[in-house]
């Protein structure tokens, strides 16, 4: 498992790091939010994410590095209960778009061994598929961050 963070305090607080290719945006519905269907680089993870591509413009066929965290403090220590600004160093200066948001559901994908952790930020949803032993460290009813940043192409 590859984690990210400069700090081990900071290791601890993410719960599941991918690098994830967008097959495909669905923006039919609503104005400033699309659906993204990716697929994981390293863990081989289907992800259905909504995400307000007026503040985060995505394009099939790119990438993005996506993390979920327990906590945005580099420090390791649980958020309150409501939001206090932070002025300090946080997870979210090393990421262009953040969320949070709430495990509602886990469902087993059929006859099948993997299973669908959902998430809710605030109504725009998560569904993220896969092997549950790469999802060992989320918990139904959790608190958790999303956090995204495009991963440059490599032409060549």
């Amino acid at each position: 498992r590859v984690h990210g963070g400069s700090t081990p305090t900071a290791v601890m607080s993410v719960l599941f790091e991918d690098t994830f290719s967008i097959e495909q945006v669905y923006d039919k519905h609503f104005d400033k939010v699309s659906r993204l269907k990716c697929k994981g680089d390293n863990y081989e993870m289907q992800l259905v994410l909504d995400i307000n591509t007026d503040i985060y413009p995505v394009q099939a066929g790119t990438k993005f590095s996506l993390v979920l965290a327990s906590t945005l403090r580099t420090d390791g220590k649980r958020e309150a209960e409501y939001y206090t600004p932070n002025s300090g160093p946080s997870l979210m200066d090393k990421y262009k778009y953040v969320m949070c948001g709430k495990i509602f559901d886990y469902v087993r994908k059929g006859h099948m061994s993997d299973i669908s952790i959902l998430a809710s930020f605030g109504g725009l949803l998560m569904e993220l598929t896969g092997d549950p032993r790469n999802l060992t460290n989320l918990d139904l009813d959790m608190t958790i961050y999303l956090l995204m940043r495009p991963v440059a192409s490599v032409s060549g």
